[in-house]
């Protein structure tokens, strides 16, 4: 008799591959997976019957805004309650560190870190909070370019110059030493907006030699999404590094459908070069209210406001009728703020979410008292609403573009894939009954159907409450 910590029993499995799920058992002792298959002969410290569950790998959200969320509320309710067991932070251009810079931050970079906490000067001191004061989940992190700019350059409304360039350079490539996942851009965001091209290649071309990704919230996603992601392939060619398209969408009422053109510039640059990238499941985009995007949307709900806390949750329209005033005035008079964007059309979502290389991410940022309901619903969502109910694709295909194919395309080793040796990031889940339950209107509220999660072997979620524990990791590039 083989012994055990836990056994899972009877459980469907969906392993992460994309294969075909099979009836089976997994066993686990300490942090890892130890026993997959027929394990009539195992005993468990503990055992857990499945029967009627699905067992597969956590899920892995790679593209995330919780930098400084994992050191401020480390048990992650809203994404261990939806089966997330690993997080990939410092996305769109800005990350937690390395952070050189003094006084106010600007935005995006000041809804994700609080000015008035301790700062990281470099990516190694916050890699090692992570380590002395885990987390519910695992987490890994991106540096962004946006923090580089601000740590290196007076004025960020111009292209870097080879000094301020070499400088960023130079701050990347340690932070690549000490174990951070890539680069990040955001130039669609004010503080990077300015970096050229050459500037972007520049700074990307320390990437090479570490086998790094350049990940990009690229220039434009409305009515140039095309010239921007031609940008973004020339940069990955010119600087021999892979790249990565953040939550990929086509926005604003005139590009709705172009999405077949985006995906067919994409399949066939993957022909020649390393070329991948995430999307959301929803119709809605979330971003700093000010970015201009109201005026490409359909409707605007204001999810946070430091002048007008109050108005958290209410439209946009609302509140500027009340006012007196149009939008545009509105916006100005609210800012500092975040909003919900609806922007996108149906049909591009379920197009971009089915394309076979397309990773699911959350885009989540946890701040606000009224968060975009992708913070809690995101990976459900999939499971529930697109593989369940509209059969865009199988549950086993599902699980796939949220386990091993993030994990591959990330390089995180040993994670993704039930197989013995892997650490034990598992989430159960019911077939039947798993779907998103946060709403536009009511966001902040746990998914149905994940009934247990568990983070290198330890529990974290169990039937809608979590356990308190928090064994999460930092996990550094390969």
């Amino acid at each position: 008799m083989t012994q055990a910590d836990i056994l899972f029993k009877n459980a469907e499995i969906i392993d992460g591959s994309g294969a075909t799920r099979f009836t089976g058992d997994l066993a686990v002792s300490d942090d890892r997976i130890v026993g997959l298959g027929n394990l009539a002969d195992w005993r468990g410290g503990e055992t857990i019957d499945c029967t009627g569950q699905i067992l597969a790998p956590g899920f892995i959200d790679p593209h995330t805004h919780y930098d400084e969320s994992v050191l401020t509320d480390p048990e992650m309710t809203c994404a261990i309650s939806q089966g997330v067991t690993s997080v990939i932070n410092g996305n769109c251009g800005f990350s937690i560190a390395p952070l050189t810079a003094t006084g106010d931050l600007p935005a995006p970079l000041a809804s994700i870190v609080d000015a008035r906490r301790e700062r990281f000067p470099r990516f190694a001191a916050y890699r090692d909070r992570l380590a002395d004061a885990p987390a519910a989940l695992n987490s890994a992190c991106l540096i962004g370019h946006g923090t580089l700019r601000i740590n290196a350059m007076d004025d960020l409304g111009r292209a870097a110059d080879a000094g301020e360039i070499a400088a960023m350079r130079r701050q990347l490539d340690q932070a690549l030493d000490e174990g951070a996942m890539g680069l990040s851009a955001g130039t669609f965001y004010p503080p990077a907006r300015a970096a050229s091209t050459a500037e972007l290649i520049e700074v990307s071309g320390v990437l090479k030699d570490h086998g790094a990704l350049y990940v990009t919230h690229m220039r434009d996603e409305g009515d140039k999404v095309i010239e921007a992601l031609e940008e973004t392939l020339v940069i990955g060619r010119q600087a021999c590094c892979g790249v990565h398209v953040s939550h990929h969408k086509c926005a604003g009422l005139a590009n709705h459908g172009r999405s077949e053109e985006t995906l067919g510039i994409i399949e066939r640059a993957r022909l020649k070069q390393d070329v991948g990238l995430d999307t959301t499941p929803y119709i809605a985009s979330a971003t700093m209210l000010n970015s201009g995007r109201h005026r490409q949307a359909s409707r605007v709900i204001i999810t946070a406001s430091e002048p007008f806390p109050e108005t958290a949750g209410r439209d946009l329209a609302d509140v500027a009728a009340e006012w007196g005033c149009d939008l545009d005035e509105a916006v100005d008079r609210l800012i500092p703020a975040l909003g919900i964007f609806f922007i996108m059309d149906e049909r591009d979502v379920q197009r971009i979410l089915g394309y076979r290389h397309t990773l699911v991410c959350s885009d989540g940022i946890a701040t606000g008292s009224h968060p975009h309901p992708r913070v809690w619903g995101t990976f459900p969502r999939v499971l529930g609403h697109y593989a369940r109910k509209l059969g865009l694709f199988s549950m086993e295909e599902a699980v796939h573009k949220m386990t091993g194919l993030t994990a591959a395309r990330f390089r995180l080793m040993e994670r993704g894939r039930l197989a013995v040796g892997h650490f034990a990031d598992l989430v159960l889940f019911d077939e039947t009954t798993v779907i998103d339950a946060a709403t536009y209107e009511t966001p902040v509220r746990p998914a149905a159907g994940i009934c247990q999660v568990f983070v290198n072997g330890r529990r974290v979620w169990r039937e809608g409450a979590a356990t308190g524990a928090r064994p999460g990791r930092p996990l550094l590039r390969a």
